[in-house]
This record gives structure tokens, C-alpha cells and sequence, in this order.
């Protein structure tokens, strides 16, 4: 995308214009409205005007529809080509009013805010350069726009303002904690990107987006693994979009930190492990059930429930890995992993294809739904199987889990009776009945312990003599 846009047609009038509403509000009697915004690194305190919603420009380096604009790529290539023509200008008030997840439905969250304009009007004034761009109230001007109100309320940045500055004013603005409508998933990642794109330090982006610098190693990791999903999902003209992950921040968020575990632990085991729960998540998996795929995932459960085309094994791979440029090798994926990468590569083009309804042929399209429609049973079977085997584990040591927290009881007990004798402050009698009610309950354990276990071992044997000898 281009840093800078150049200005509208008629930026020389809109200057104009703004000129001559500045100077009525200095001139004028009532006090004049301000709005303070930070700029360059300071606060200052920018004029308010009234200026025609038709004359303003949608901005077309807005982070809040950056993901978005690939949705119609033929609509995107004429806002490429002209970003100030009605036909561009057109799309992107579409992309405004529409589902961050799906452009291709009406946001209801726009319809709130139009309904509240309608009601209350403009709480809020906009902001804009001198030229007629909106650096802030965009999506407001969307609404007043199909309310046919004829003004807006916008702040004026100074004369000397950039396309750098636009870009950053809007973030500071969009990124204040009490924003009511915030960037989507997708775009925010973006926007991140753009900072460290501008060479800014770690800590000052996460002071921008009130946010921690682990959370922006976390963001910037899921963004990089974003555009190789789109990336391995190209065949011909068909393509995934950054947009089409927009619903999944959860899922990528415990995605990188299963992957961060599992890498401290093997490399291989991790990289398999996120080949399989990228697959998931493009499968549409709840994170709930992303969870219960583990390492061993396809030996233990999948392998099974593949349909056939997709047990092909991967392709024989070299057991290193040349660096262009640095005469070096290193080591190749595993086939294990070279495996999972090839079952999830199959299903992210399967996946663009039914993205891709209008550009597919029909024979495609059948493949690709028949495709994704067998790896969606495979895995929800598989997972089923992973989930009833983690419950069947955790009833399986939920006892013993229950003696060693009682052993750790037991141990601060000696510890709480040595300072008891310490102050004489134990109530012996009290002490006593509980003994009798451990007694108790130990006879039982033993009794219900002896029905479940065959051949004891020597701690049930003990516990066995233990309860006998006070009967």
C-alpha cells in the first residue's frame, strides 16, 4: 500500500472552505469548540468547523478496513488505481458499513451508530486536514452520509500535517482506552505492524496500544503466521484473505502459547503441533477443542479418520536444509512434520477455493467443499476421541491427585503442631475427634480402594494393615 496518497481533486477549494469556516469561528461570538488530539509527539488544541459531509474523502490509509479491502479485488484494484474516485470512494464506504469477518454482510454495530446519530446527533466532532481527508470519523461520516445530513462537526489539523501524521493521529485517537468502536482483530494487527515498520522501539508501540511488550511479540508472531496461511493457500488466483481470520483472536492467542511451550520442550513436536491446530482453526474448531490437540495427535487419533486422498504420505525431503548465501545447512523438517504441513497446505487451498465462490469453476468448487467437508469429520471425530481419552485420564488420577493434596495437608499439620506445643494453643479435644474422623474415613478408602485394585501394592497393603488392626 502507498505512503502517500497525494490529495483529493479538489483539495484547493476544500482549503478554501476550511480557511473561511476558521475564520468565522474566530470572528464569531460564541466561544469557539476545540478538540485536543496529539500531534508529533504533543497535545495542542485543534478549531472545530461545520463542514459539508459531500465535500470530505474517505481516508484511504485507514487501519480500520486495511484486511478488508481484499474482500472484491476488483473493486480493490480501482481504489488502488484512484483512491479519490467515486468508484473508490464507493468501495470504501461499503467496507465501513460491513462485518469486519464478512464485508459481504451489513455490521450491526454501523446500524447502532447511525440510529444513535439519528437520535442524538454528533457527540463527538471528527478530524480532518485542511484538504478535505478524514483523518478520524470515518465510519461517523458513513452514517450522516445515509442519514443525508448535510454537516459534520470536525476538528482541523494543522496546515503542515503529513500523511505520517494522519496515520498516527488516527491510531492515538482510535487506540484510547474509551473508544466505543475499536479496530478489528486483524486491522489492529496491521496497524502494529505499520509501527514497527516506522522503526519505533517495543515498549513505545505498546505505550500506543496500551498494551505489553509480550503481547506484541505474541500479535506480531500470529500476523506472521496470518500472511503464510495466506500465502500456502495460493493456487492460480485463489487465495485466502488476512481478513478471513478475523473471528479467530482466541484461538491464535492459546495457539502461540501451546506453541511456545511445546518449543522450549522440541522444536519438531512444536512445529507439528501448530500444523495441526492451524488446521483446526481453519476448520472453524472452537479453542475448547483445539485444546485436545496434542503432539501425538494424528498417531494417536487422526490417522484413522483421514479419508484416503489424505494419507499420502509427504513428499521424501533431504535430511538438511541449504542457506542461499551462507554455505550452511540445516537440519529439514521432520517427515512427521513435513506431513502435518502438507495435510494443512491441501486443506488451506481447499479452504481459498470456497472462499473463491465467484472465481472457481463448479467442478472446483464440489472438490473443494467434498475436501474440507471430509477433513472437517476426520478432525471432529479425532478430537471426540482426544477429548474422552483426557477426561478418561483425568478420572483416572483424579484420586491419587486427592492423596498427595491430603499428604501435603497432613505435612503442614506437623508443622502447625509444633508451634501449638510451641504456645500451647492446640485443642486437644478437637485434635482427637478429627483423628477419629480420618480413621474413619482411611477404613473406607481402604475398603473402596480394595474393590477397584487387584494385586495391591505395598501402599494399599500398608493402608490394608493399618485400618484392619483397629477394627
Amino acid at each position: 500500500m502507498p505512503t502517500d496518497f497525494g490529495v483529493p481533486p479538489i483539495a484547493d477549494e476544500n482549503r478554501t472552505l476550511v480557511e473561511q469556516r476558521l475564520k468565522e469561528v474566530r470572528t464569531g461570538d460564541a466561544v469557539p469548540e476545540t478538540l485536543r488530539v496529539e500531534f508529533r509527539g504533543r497535545p495542542i488544541h485543534i478549531e472545530v468547523i461545520d463542514m459539508p459531509v459531500d465535500r470530505l474523502y474517505y481516508n484511504p490509509a485507514t487501519h480500520r478496513v486495511s484486511a478488508q479491502r481484499a474482500y472484491d479485488p476488483v473493486q480493490e484494484e480501482a481504489l488502488t488505481k484512484d483512491h479519490w474516485s467515486d468508484a473508490g470512494q464507493s468501495y470504501l464506504h461499503h467496507l465501513l458499513t460491513a462485518m469486519p469477518s464478512d464485508p459481504h454482510q451489513r455490521d450491526p454495530d454501523f446500524d447502532k451508530l447511525k440510529e444513535s446519530l439519528r437520535e442524538h446527533r454528533q457527540n463527538e466532532p471528527g478530524l480532518i486536514s485542511r484538504e478535505g481527508v478524514l483523518v478520524n470519523g470515518n465510519t461517523r461520516r458513513a452514517a450522516l452520509k445515509e442519514l443525508g445530513v448535510e454537516s459534520i462537526r470536525v476538528g482541523v489539523l494543522p496546515a503542515s500535517c503529513t500523511w505520517d501524521d494522519i496515520r498516527s493521529v488516527e491510531l492515538s485517537l482510535q487506540l484510547r482506552p474509551d473508544r466505543r468502536r475499536e479496530y478489528s482483530y486483524v486491522n489492529k494487527l496491521m496497524a502494529i505492524e505499520e509501527q514497527m515498520g516506522r522503526g519505533l522501539p517495543l515498549a513505545a508501540i505498546a505505550k500506543l496500544f496500551h498494551t505489553s511488550t509480550p503481547a506484541l511479540e505474541r500479535d506480531t508472531w500470529v500476523l506472521g503466521q496470518l500472511r503464510d496461511l495466506v500465502k500456502r493457500s495460493e493456487h492460480g488466483r485463489i487465495r485466502l484473505r488476512l481478513m478471513d481470520f478475523e473471528d479467530a483472536k482466541e484461538s491464535f492467542a492459546e495457539l502461540y502459547r501451546a506453541y511456545v511451550k511445546e518449543k522450549a520442550k522440541s522444536k519438531e513436536a512444536a512445529d507439528t503441533l501448530l500444523e495441526y491446530r492451524l488446521a483446526a482453526i481453519v476448520l472453524d474448531f472452537a479453542k475448547t477443542d483445539i485444546r485436545n490437540i496434542r503432539t501425538d495427535f494424528r498417531e494417536k487419533y487422526l490417522e484413522r479418520h483421514l479419508p484416503e486422498g489424505a494419507r499420502a504420505a509427504a513428499p521424501e525431503l533431504p535430511k538438511t536444509v541449504s542457506i542461499p548465501g551462507l554455505n550452511r545447512s540445516v537440519p529439514a523438517p521432520s517427515s512427521e512434520t513435513s506431513g502435518a504441513r502438507a495435510l494443512t497446505d491441501a486443506l488451506l487451498k481447499a479452504k481459498a477455493t470456497q472462499k473463491s465462490a465467484s472465481t472457481a469453476s463448479p467442478e472446483e468448487l464440489t472438490a473443494a467443499n467434498s475436501s474440507v467437508s471430509s477433513l472437517r469429520d476426520a478432525f471432529e471425530e479425532s478430537i471426540r476421541a482426544a477429548d474422552k481419552a483426557s477426561r478418561d485420564r483425568k478420572k483416572r488420577l483424579a484420586a491419587p491427585d486427592r492423596v498427595t493434596a491430603a499428604v501435603g495437608e497432613l505435612q503442614q499439620c506437623i508443622t502447625d503442631l509444633v508451634l501449638a506445643r510451641g504456645n500451647n494453643s492446640l485443642d486437644e479435644g478437637a485434635f482427637d475427634d478429627t483423628l477419629l474422623a480420618l480413621r474413619q474415613t482411611l477404613a473406607k478408602v481402604s475398603a473402596e480402594a480394595s474393590k477397584s485394585i487387584q494385586l495391591p501394592g505395598e501402599g494399599l497393603a500398608w493402608l490394608r494393615d493399618a485400618v484392619a488392626g483397629q477394627r
